[in-house]
């Protein structure tokens, strides 16, 4: 489970907050029937936000963003850097949900499996590839980015679409954080980084290690 409770229909009065348990789930109560959304994600995003309706609503407005048809920048290249931000940072949600929307405009299997590797396929262009390397210096370097490779950006993207790559792409950078803090969605899983256990009667003794043989 998300470590924060879900809020259920019957204790939300907050307009959006029920606005957007009507969008993923009609009929429903996320909380004690969540079900699956139409992509197969468990949905809990919202159900644990609405803990705040003012963030749900920052958030949400935060994808309506992306998402409008006002925005200049192409919907593939907003959709490649989120997908790589969300590999980079570790947050399987993101990755998953940003893949399929790859695949729905039209990337074929083989693109979306190389997003891991992408500077090791071709079959990404110029201007792809240079959105693939800036989504690195977000989430890798904490924007710091080189020269070159901004003056790249600028072959293919005017300010305002370059705006609207850095803001977006930033914003989905803090909310695949913000995913994993809270175990939201796909990310609901125990730390994988523990001890593993030993034979039994094993114990850590503090001695000299044994010569190493001569070599010849």
């Amino acid at each position: 489970m998300p470590r924060l409770r879900l809020v259920s229909r019957e204790e939300a009065n907050d307009p959006l907050v029920l606005f957007m348990y009507d969008r993923k789930f009609p009929g429903r109560d996320p909380a004690t029937d969540p079900g699956v959304t139409a992509s197969g994600a468990p949905g809990n995003y919202e159900a644990v936000l609405a803990h705040a309706p003012d963030i749900l609503e920052h958030a949400v407005r935060g994808f309506y963003i992306k998402q409008t048809k006002k925005r200049k920048l192409p919907l593939n290249y907003m959709e490649l850097a989120i997908a790589r931000i969300g590999w980079a940072c570790g947050c399987r949600w993101m990755f998953s949900e940003h893949s399929k929307i790859l695949r729905g405009l039209g990337y074929s299997e083989e693109a979306l499996a190389m997003i891991p590797n992408w500077a090791l396929f071709d079959g990404f262009d110029a201007a792809e590839r240079a959105v693939l390397a800036y989504a690195d210096c977000l989430a890798f370097d904490h924007g710091r980015t080189p020269d070159g490779l901004f003056a790249e950006l600028q072959k293919h993207f005017d300010e305002e679409q370059l705006i609207e790559l850095t803001y977006i792409a930033s914003m989905f950078m803090m909310n695949a954080g913000m995913i994993r803090a809270l175990r939201l969605e796909h990310d609901d899983y125990d730390e994988r980084v523990v001890e593993m256990p030993s034979p039994c009667g094993y114990r850590f003794v503090d001695r000299e290690p044994m010569p190493l043989p001569e070599r010849r």
